[in-house]
């Protein structure tokens, strides 16, 4: 693969990105060429190198052990309080629509949970 140039783009809220674009440099003989694409032309592909290092980041953290250890602390801290909110309270759907009421209403329903536990 040849890097042919850099593709730039925005995306819905506003965040720059860099794509750089890389061709093969000849498909028309290539055994594969059916499995990989249906394009005329040479296969054209395009990676984001500043999102792969987030990516790697990330993983290497989710990884270590520090990251490990929060991951299996996560259900016992987080998931009962959803299960709770759900079966004990009820709550299934929220009742109004938009994100700043659905924010309002999460809001109070943690609001509620809250002082339950400091009332118990």
């Amino acid at each position: 693969m040849q890097r042919i140039g850099t593709k730039n783009r925005t995306t819905s809220n506003g965040y720059p990105q860099s794509y750089a674009l890389y061709q093969a440099k000849n498909c028309h003989s290539c055994p594969l060429r059916g499995a990989c694409h249906d394009q005329k032309g040479n296969r054209t592909i395009s990676i984001n190198h500043r999102l792969n290092k987030f990516k790697d980041h990330a993983k290497a953290r989710l990884l270590s052990t520090e990251g490990i250890k929060h991951r299996k602390q996560r259900p016992c801290d987080v998931e009962a309080v959803f299960g709770n909110i759900k079966q004990n309270k009820g709550f299934k759907r929220f009742m109004l629509r938009g994100l700043a009421k659905v924010e309002i209403e999460m809001g109070l329903i943690a609001l509620a949970h809250n002082l339950a536990k400091v009332a118990a």
